[in-house]
C-alpha cells in the first residue's frame, strides 16, 4: 500500500465505507513478510510512497513471482526491473496484466491508479545505443505516478538536434539526461535549464570509456551547476529522484 493508498484508505473511514476496526487490520499487516529467501517489507510504501521494487537480475523466475504475488495480495502496484523473458513467462501466470518492456527489461503491474501531478519528467538520451537504460528511467517514472517526455539520439556529435526540442526540456520539472561515450550532454543540458538534472552514465562506449566509467568521472566533473549523477546504467535510480523531485 502506497501513500495514496494510505489517504484513500483514510478517506473511505471518514465516509462510513470501512469501519476504523478493519482499516487498523489494513494498515497493520505484518510489516514484513519471511519466504524462504527473502524477508518481503510491506510496509515500505507507507513510509516511501511506493511499494518494493523487484530487483530481478539474479534472481529465478519462480523467486520473483512469488515475490509478486506476495506483492499483489496486498494490491500493489509491481515494477520488476533487469528481467528476463522467463520471469515475464512465469508473472504472466499469476498476473495476465502484466506488461514487459523489452528494450528496458522491466515488467509493471498496475492495480492501483496514481495521480500524476501536472508537471513532467524529461528524459534525454545521447544516443540511440542508450535506449535500454531510457526504456528502465521511463518505465520506472510511469509507475511511480509521473507524465514523461522523452527526446531521444540529441547527443553532442549533432548538438542542433537538441535544440529542436528545448522547449520540452526547459518545461520539465526534473530532466534525466542518459548518455554513454564522454558523457558530454550532461553538461550542455546543465548549462541550459534551470531545473534539476539527474545525469545517468551508461555503459555504451570503445575500450577507453572503461564500461562507463568515463562517462561517469565526466558526468561527475560537470562545471555545470544543478547536475547530480547516479550509478552506470542506473536508470531506475535516476527516475525514482526524479518522482520524488516532481511530486513535491
Amino acid at each position: 500500500m502506497c501513500g495514496q493508498g494510505i489517504e484513500k484508505l483514510l478517506e473511505a473511514v471518514k465516509n462510513g465505507d470501512i469501519s476504523i476496526h478493519d482499516a487498523l487490520k489494513k494498515i497493520k499487516a505484518e510489516p514484513f513478510e519471511e519466504l524462504d529467501f527473502a524477508k518481503i517489507d510491506h510496509h515500505r510504501g507507507i513510509r516511501l510512497g511506493y511499494p518494493e521494487v523487484i530487483y530481478g537480475e539474479s534472481k529465478t523466475p519462480e523467486q520473483i513471482a512469488q515475490i509478486t504475488q506476495k506483492l499483489l495480495d496486498r494490491e500493489n502496484n509491481i515494477l520488476i526491473t533487469r528481467a528476463n523473458e522467463k520471469a515475464y513467462e512465469v508473472v504472466l501466470g499469476i498476473a495476465p496484466e502484466a506488461k514487459y518492456n523489452v528494450m528496458g527489461r522491466t515488467i509493471t503491474i498496475e492495480r492501483e491508479i496514481m495521480t500524476p501531478p501536472e508537471s513532467y519528467i524529461a528524459i534525454i538520451a545521447a544516443g540511440t545505443s542508450d535506449l535500454y537504460v531510457v526504456e528502465e528511467a521511463y518505465e520506472t517514472a510511469r509507475i511511480l505516478g509521473n507524465h514523461v517526455k522523452k527526446v531521444v539520439d540529441v547527443g553532442v556529435a549533432g548538438i542542433h538536434r537538441l535544440f529542436a526540442h528545448l522547449d520540452v526540456i526547459q518545461n520539465a520539472k526534473v530532466v534525466i539526461v542518459i548518455a554513454g561515450m564522454e558523457g558530454a550532454l550532461a553538461s550542455v543540458i546543465g548549462g541550459l535549464v534551470d531545473k534539476p538534472v539527474i545525469a545517468v552514465p551508461t555503459s555504451v562506449g570503445y575500450g577507453a570509456s572503461f564500461g562507463g566509467v568515463a562517462a561517469l568521472l565526466s558526468m561527475l566533473n560537470s562545471c555545470a551547476s544543478g547536475v547530480s549523477v547516479v550509478n552506470i546504467d542506473n536508470g531506475f535510480g535516476a527516475a525514482y529522484n526524479a518522482s520524488i523531485i516532481n511530486h513535491l
